[in-house]
């Protein structure tokens, strides 16, 4: 096995020395292995953004290999270079107009024919590639033999065969960028020929360009503009104002008159038709195929009466897991916030001669409402890593697909269901996904409905109500929060379908990719990018916010009950609204206004509102006692994790044990709560209006607010019938009030 490259990060903008700085552009399909194979080569030198004027991600690394500077840009996956989806648009802007050095082209050695269709639109335009053949460890083992040096011979690039999860090609991939690099001017890649009377026309387009555009050449590559020319490319045309049939009126007549009207087509035909000869060319398969693992799994998971139980079952398990393996680690982080770190703030203020007020503000403002919050740090990691592990695998693919006939009773299909799959992990990129629907009105239609899906920000809410109210069956009340999202949003998918959104939904073709195992190293760096944009929140607007609220709850200044606050008496006018549904109490109520700007902080907020009042410090442990408690607890809570996990691979029930109850918020809830009401409030949570990072979404996507006040509108109206179904029919069947 090759070892990964060993790679030395440079934060300097400029190459070091003589060496000149390379720029290599990373494209390829959707599910070849190119965030593997980008992970593996930058790691966590990715640094994550967004392209300029758009959402989609952008993720570039910069790094010195053998002697050379190079900035490695990861373009977002493509099936093609037509204009169609922001995906691609952003694709094929970037290599048109910046032009990198050298194009490594990701292709699955798995599924060559469909992969080398890219592969012909990016040699158009006459940047040089390198073919990284990945997966080709699978395609071996398939019985597939792949003719390297032929495809080097027809194309005229360097192709080099990887798999990015075992790290083999990694050394030969990047010795061959640097080198192709280099060699540019001197070795490019071959024209391919589309046929006489397509190279034809090309060349007189390129004639005709050089003689009349010349500025315009300058610009962009000749080839890959004349055939844009021939598409009649929109954004080609609004970007240069050429007139398509005034430019090359002669040419377009001849291939009109023997090929037909849409030269659009004529041209996709001649560039599939070049792949699949290209593939059959140097690609030899086993006469005798053997009934793949892949399809023999799919035989059940895709089966049309098993396939959603089969959903239903996995995701109950994922959260399973996650309790198991998460809550002994939130039990610690809960211990430390309410002891050491509030014994030493109170220590280091009283010290430095600090008010009262300034000690309550910091233990039970800032310590207590970010705690709170930071307690569910190790259930959304946990949470982010089974999904990453799921979608790595290729199952949610079939998620889609298997939803694909509810989807339809909604006036949608399955794609749809991907980006609202998307919203489990968090709502924002779920609304951003809807971009890669074909339509507007799938885009809006599928957007409302996201946020219906449980985000890891209601989990908080979750997690401290079950363990309060439902500790033997966590897992099991989390997953039905999750099932309640669904049907709900394919109850108002229907109604949508048949008051503002009319019409059959359309049909789609989804690729299902092949059963994989991710590797750990890449299943930890897609859950770190995930999870940590809840840390991010936890130590910027939510902590700014815990001392809002906190400053809320203390003011007017001197106030003697925190119900005669500015928030305790904004709670109190919202209350009554809330009485039917069995929680209409001012801190119920306050703490759902705050959860407006996040869902994380209504456990803060909760947390700030039922903080006991300060005692009279006993004598305080030494530091070297809560240094040893710290490292004593965090050990025990690592054996009880790996405990509770295998106790679930036994099929042992789940349960939060309460040894020791670290929170005077989980006995106050109980106070303020039945188990009917509580689960009544965390339905009311999983679905009332979205939060404000999601409002802005709406608004980035669609232009306006519009939308989001349909969304506004009817998920609050939905929460307080839910919620209300939720409290008398529970009353109805004797289950308390």
């Amino acid at each position: 096995m090759t070892a990964a490259p060993k790679l030395r990060t440079s934060a300097a903008a400029d190459p070091p020395g003589d060496a000149r700085a390379i720029t290599v552009a990373v494209a390829g399909n959707p599910n070849s292995g190119k965030s593997t194979l980008i992970n593996a080569i930058a790691g966590t030198r990715l640094q994550v953004g967004n392209w300029p004027g758009v959402t989609v991600e952008k993720k570039e690394a910069s790094f010195e290999h053998a002697g050379r500077h190079i900035r490695l840009v990861d373009l977002p996956g493509t099936y093609s270079l037509s204009p169609y989806s922001q995906e691609e648009i952003v694709a094929r802007d970037y290599l048109a107009h910046e032009r990198p050095d050298v194009i490594v082209n990701v292709v699955d050695a798995t599924n060559l024919e469909r992969n080398l269709y890219l592969t012909v639109q990016l040699l158009e335009l006459g940047i040089p590639v390198v073919m990284a053949l990945n997966i080709h460890d699978e395609a071996e083992a398939k019985g597939y033999r792949i003719d390297v040096r032929r495809i080097e011979e027809r194309l005229g690039i360097r192709v080099v065969p990887t798999s990015a999860t075992k790290k083999k090609g990694l050394e030969q991939l990047l010795e061959a960028m640097v080198g192709t690099a280099l060699a540019r001017g001197a070795r490019k890649p071959v024209d391919l020929s589309y046929g006489p009377d397509l190279d034809a026309a090309v060349r007189d387009v390129a004639r005709e360009l050089v003689a009349r555009h010349p500025q315009l050449v300058d610009r962009y590559p000749l080839r890959w503009l004349a055939l844009k020319v021939l598409e009649d490319d929109e954004r080609v045309s609004a970007e240069t104002s050429l007139d398509r049939d005034a430019f090359a009126a002669a040419t377009l007549e001849h291939l009109r008159t023997a090929h037909g009207e849409d030269l659009e087509a004529l041209l996709a035909e001649a560039r599939y038709a070049l792949a699949a000869g290209l593939a059959r060319e140097v690609l030899q398969k086993p006469e005798l195929q053997k009934i793949e693992l892949t399809e023999r799994i799919d035989r059940i998971v895709l089966n049309r009466f098993l396939g959603i139980p089969i959903f239903l079952a996995t995701m109950w398990i994922v959260f399973k897991l996650t309790f198991d393996l998460s809550s002994p680690f939130g039990e610690w982080i809960q211990g430390m916030t309410s002891g050491p770190f509030k014994r030493w703030a109170a220590t280091l203020l009283g010290g430095v001669g600090a008010p009262g007020w300034t000690v309550s503000l910091v233990n039970d403002g800032i310590i207590s409402g970010v705690g709170f919050v930071l307690v569910f740090v190790p259930v959304i990691f946990a949470m982010m890593f089974f999904i990453t592990l799921l979608e790595g695998s290729g199952y949610m693919a079939r998620a889609a697909f298997v939803m694909d006939k509810a989807m339809h009773a909604v006036g949608l299909h399955g794609k749809s269901f991907i980006p609202m799959v998307l919203g489990f992990g968090c709502n924002v990129p779920g609304v951003y996904a809807t971009r890669t629907l074909e339509n507007q009105r799938d885009k809006v239609l599928t957007a409302l409905l996201v946020p219906l899906m449980s985000c890891g920000a209601r989990l908080p809410v979750y997690v401290v109500f079950v363990g309060a109210f439902f500790p033997q069956n966590p897992g099991t009340v989390i997953w039905s929060l999750y099932v309640i999202g669904i049907v709900l949003a394919l109850v108002m998918g229907v109604v949508f379908k048949r008051t503002l959104f009319r019409g059959d939904a359309p049909a789609f073709i989804m690729e299902l990719p092949p059963y994989r195992m991710p590797s750990f190293r890449s299943l930890c760096l897609h859950t770190w990018e995930k999870g940590k944009h809840f840390l991010t929140k936890a130590g910027t607007y939510i902590l700014a916010v815990s001392v809002i609220v906190w400053f809320l709850l203390h003011l007017p200044w001197g106030v003697e009950s925190k119900k005669d606050s500015y928030l305790g008496k904004a709670g109190q006018v919202m209350a009554p609204a809330l009485a039917p549904l069995g929680f209409g109490t001012w801190e119920a109520a306050s703490s759902l206004i705050t959860g407006v700007i996040a869902k994380e902080i209504v456990v803060g907020t909760m947390g700030e509102i039922y903080a006991p009042a300060p005692e009279h410090a006993e004598e305080a442990p030494t530091l070297g006692e809560d240094l040893k408690e710290i490292v004593t607890s965090f050990g025990a809570a690592v054996g009880e994790s790996v405990g509770n996990v295998v106790s679930t691979v036994g099929i042992s029930s789940l349960s939060f044990e309460e040894k020791e109850d670290h929170s005077a918020l989980k006995g106050a809830l109980r106070g303020a709560f039945t188990p009917l009401t509580a689960f009544g409030f965390m339905v009311f949570v999983l679905l009332y209006m979205p939060c404000v990072v999601v409002a802005i979404a709406m608004r980035q996507e669609f232009g306006g607010w519009k939308w989001f006040g349909v969304a506004f509108a009817y998920q609050t109206a939905l929460a307080w019938v839910a919620a209300l179904l939720v409290h008398e029919g529970g009353r109805l069947l004797g289950l308390g009030g």
